[in-house]
């Protein structure tokens, strides 16, 4: 049976993912000075301006401002040319303390919130991701990468991927349609972008899985110039399915950026991943979705439900009793296990969450605790 999937990514210099990583930014600066910091961060920017508001519980003593300008600089926005400038916007802090009858819960090792959470993987690529936001996310990299390295300096920090993988029999085959959209500078024609986003970006990270009938759209709409903060106004955690899977599996309600580990939308999100990935790994089955759901101060979770879509090789209900039996799933535990009371996130808030080796909830150290289950 043959069908196609569409995932998109976006880079580092999208509006929405600039006020991620700002609001992940601050997390880590606080976590830095003060591993017990309960952060919740949003940030919002628009024209000429960054506003942030805050609920932090810290010891830290950072420069809110000047971590703001800096992940604009860094990411490239940093003279007028590009329509947004972090040496000179206007940026605003707005900050209070956590809500004590939350803390009171969190203080004990209860949940930070109600809520529910997936976690997902498939055998199809290398690091356990469906394949195209695999590959939208290699291409939202390498967008940035030829623009950083000068290859293409005429592409701006603002850029969209998207791709669409064809499958048959369950397994992705090739690749039937690119879309890529880049901010860029006036002088370049359009000829000249399609021609060298397929040569340089495209042809390095897909090109084994595109064949002849493989479609590209190129900066579609034509003129690409006004891009970031100017031309769309980003918010914090707009972007959780190209955090997440790309839609292809489910997410739970909200967003990953902005929060320290003691919140149910991050540490529990990363805790799924993990065992999905492992399950997969273990080779039990050749895809899985896990679901918790965490009521607010409760400190284990509600529920825990496990699906591999028929490719299971062992009872669920064994892989369910696994999990149970084998990992702590408190606030305190997941922390733990994953060692997230340290400044990391600030990466995670560009190109996925997930399938990246270089986070914790990557490692492959509980395949074992699955293989078990084959005997």
């Amino acid at each position: 049976m043959k069908h196609f999937i569409t995932c998109e990514s976006v880079t580092e210099g999208h509006p929405d993912k600039m006020c991620d990583q700002i609001s992940d930014a601050i997390l880590d600066a606080c976590l830095e000075q003060d591993p017990y910091s309960r952060v919740a961060c949003e940030t919002m920017a628009t024209t000429g301006i960054i506003i942030m508001s805050w609920e932090i519980t810290t010891k830290a003593n950072i420069d809110y401002q000047w971590i703001a300008r800096k992940v604009a600089i860094d990411i490239g926005y940093d003279n007028d040319i590009k329509h947004f400038d972090g040496n000179n916007c206007a940026v605003i802090s707005l900050l209070h303390k956590q809500s004590p009858d939350i803390a009171q819960w969190v203080d004990i090792g209860g949940a930070w919130d109600q809520g529910i959470m997936y976690g997902y993987a498939t055998n199809e690529t290398e690091n356990y991701m469906p394949m195209a936001i695999y590959l939208a996310h290699k291409l939202a990299k390498r967008l940035a990468q030829v623009r950083k390295e000068g290859i293409l300096p005429w592409v701006y920090p603002d850029g969209k991927t998207q791709v669409t993988v064809q499958y048959e029999d369950s397994k992705p085959v090739r690749v039937d349609t690119v879309v890529i959209s880049t901010q860029h500078a006036l002088e370049i024609t359009h000829n000249e972008i399609n021609a060298w986003i397929i040569e340089h970006v495209i042809n390095p990270i897909a090109g084994k899985m595109i064949d002849k009938e493989t479609k590209f759209y190129i900066n579609p709409t034509g003129m690409f110039n006004i891009g970031g903060p100017k031309g769309d106004t980003g918010l914090t955690g707009r972007k959780i399915i190209v955090d997440s899977y790309g839609g292809i599996w489910r997410h739970g309600g909200g967003c990953c950026s902005g929060k320290d580990p003691t919140k149910v939308d991050r540490s529990w999100v990363y805790i799924m991943r993990y065992l999905a990935k492992n399950i997969v790994a273990s080779g039990i089955c050749d895809r899985c979705e896990i679901q918790v759901g965490y009521a607010i101060g409760v400190v284990q979770p509600v529920s825990v439900f496990v699906d591999c879509f028929g490719t299971e090789k062992v009872e669920l209900q064994k892989i369910v009793d696994a999990v149970k039996d084998n990992f702590d799933l408190s606030s305190k535990g997941i922390i733990e296990k994953l060692d997230l009371r340290k400044p990391i996130f600030k990466s995670t808030a560009a190109y996925g969450h997930f399938g990246r080796e270089e986070f914790t909830w990557e490692k492959l150290d509980s395949v074992d605790v699955f293989k078990k289950l084959l005997k």
